[in-house]
C-alpha cells in the first residue's frame, strides 16, 4: 500500500476515491463528523471545500492506496495563530471497511506524526468517539488522553455520544 500526500490538484483529482472512502466510513458508524445516511454529493462537496486549505498549507492530506484504489486517509490541521504554530490537529483518519485491521490505520498516524514532527510542530491533538475502535488506536500508540466530554457530538446515527482528546508531543 502505497501512502502518498496530496497537493491541491491532486486532491481534485482523487475526489470521487475520497468522497466514497468517507461515504463508506459514515455508513459503517465511524464518528467522523457526518450523519448517516451520506450522500456521494455531499461528500464530494465536503473534500472540494478542503482543497483550498491544502493549496494553501493549511491542511496536509495523505492517502492510501494500491492498485488505483483509495482506502485509507488522514489530515493535519495546521493552526494559523502566530502563538499556536507548534501544533497541529490530526483530523479524518479513515480505513475503508476493506482495509481494516491490517496495520493501515496505524501506518497513517505514523505517517502523519512523523511529517508534524519534519515541519516543526510538536503537539498534535486530537479527538475521537469514546470506547470507538480509533481510541483502542490512539492508547496502543502512545497518544495520552486529556479528557472526556459527554454528549460532544451525534454518531452517523444520530445518538449524542461521548468524545476523548487526546494529546501527544512529537
Amino acid at each position: 500500500m502505497n501512502v502518498t500526500r496530496l497537493d491541491e490538484p491532486q486532491l481534485m483529482d482523487r475526489i470521487g476515491d475520497l468522497a466514497d472512502l468517507l461515504v463508506d466510513t459514515v455508513a459503517d458508524g465511524a464518528s467522523v463528523g457526518f450523519l448517516g445516511p451520506l450522500d456521494r454529493t455531499a461528500a464530494l462537496a465536503w473534500w472540494k471545500e478542503r482543497a483550498g486549505a491544502v493549496g494553501d498549507g493549511r491542511l496536509a492530506v495523505w492517502v492510501a492506496s494500491r492498485d488505483g484504489r483509495t482506502f485509507g486517509t488522514v489530515s493535519l490541521a495546521f493552526a494559523d495563530k502566530p502563538n499556536s504554530r507548534h501544533r497541529a490537529e490530526l483530523v479524518k483518519l479513515m480505513v475503508h471497511r476493506d482495509a481494516r485491521g491490517q496495520g493501515l490505520g496505524r501506518r497513517l498516524l505514523t505517517t502523519a506524526e512523523e511529517a508534524a514532527a519534519d515541519a516543526g510542530v510538536t503537539l498534535l491533538h486530537l479527538d475521537t468517539e469514546t470506547d470507538s475502535a480509533a481510541e483502542r488506536l490512539y492508547d496502543s500508540a502512545g497518544w495520552t488522553r486529556a479528557g472526556v466530554i459527554p454528549d460532544y457530538a451525534a454518531s452517523p446515527a444520530g445518538v449524542l455520544r461521548p468524545t476523548t482528546i487526546y494529546f501527544k508531543y512529537v
